[in-house]
């Protein structure tokens, strides 16, 4: 938990104890790398506004080095911030101020996923295709024409989750509740934000895509 409000840090990490949570915190952007570096930790709460480094450039930082979720706290209701946490690699964002129950299921909910993909396959299973596409689910790798691909924890969930459900056209809502896990508050910016960025990993011409299409009105879906 990186927070330089140390009245807040506390609160939140008294409460993740309670539930059962080893905590561990920061009050600045340096202090975070230095301990996620050194801890690895499982998830990483993550405030835009910090001493020294911003969240940012933190997340920035922590995406290349790390898969651990990452949820990205922010005190203003500016859709940029918001945006711009998602494409520096966080998974998830919630604004202040938010509720600790909502944290802590959006917390369950990161840690869930993160633990469903490191589930060994038989190897018969365990690769997924789609046109130049390629999946090993065991292996956590994408390639794309036999390129590796780096993707952050979510575009790989939400890639993963079309590609298993082919053809099939989801809602943004839809695509919330699968891949993120729980209801989004609404705001399904973050969906279209996911598939901006994967589009510009996976199509060769992303503003004209070939598999990873817009159902007008509709939502989203993958096709060979």
């Amino acid at each position: 938990m990186v927070e330089d409000d140390r009245n807040l840090l506390e609160t939140i990490k008294y409460n993740l104890n309670k539930e059962g949570y080893e905590a561990l915190t920061a009050v600045d952007g340096a202090e975070a790398l230095e301990i996620a570096r050194t801890e690895k930790p499982d998830l990483i709460i993550l405030d835009i506004m910090l001493p020294v480094i911003d969240g940012f450039e933190v997340c920035r930082i922590l995406r290349k080095e790390m898969t651990a979720p990452i949820i990205m706290l922010t005190a203003r209701i500016d859709e940029t911030d918001r945006i711009m946490g998602l494409d520096t690699g966080a998974d998830d964002y919630m604004t202040k101020p938010f509720s600790l129950r909502e944290l802590l299921a959006r917390i369950r909910a990161l840690l869930r996923r993160a633990k469903i993909s490191e589930v060994k396959l038989p190897e018969e299973q365990a690769i997924l295709t789609i046109g130049d596409i390629t999946i090993d689910l065991n292996r956590h790798r994408v390639t794309v024409k036999e390129q590796p691909l780096e993707l952050t924890a979510k575009e790989y969930d939400l890639l993963v989750f079309l590609i298993q459900n082919e053809s099939y056209v989801f809602s943004r809502e839809q695509l919330l509740e699968k891949v993120w896990g729980y209801d989004f508050a609404g705001d399904t910016r973050t969906v279209d934000v996911h598939i901006r960025w994967l589009r510009q990993k996976i199509e060769s011409y992303p503003a004209n895509p070939k598999h990873l299409l817009t159902v007008r009105g509709t939502g989203y879906k993958i096709e060979k």
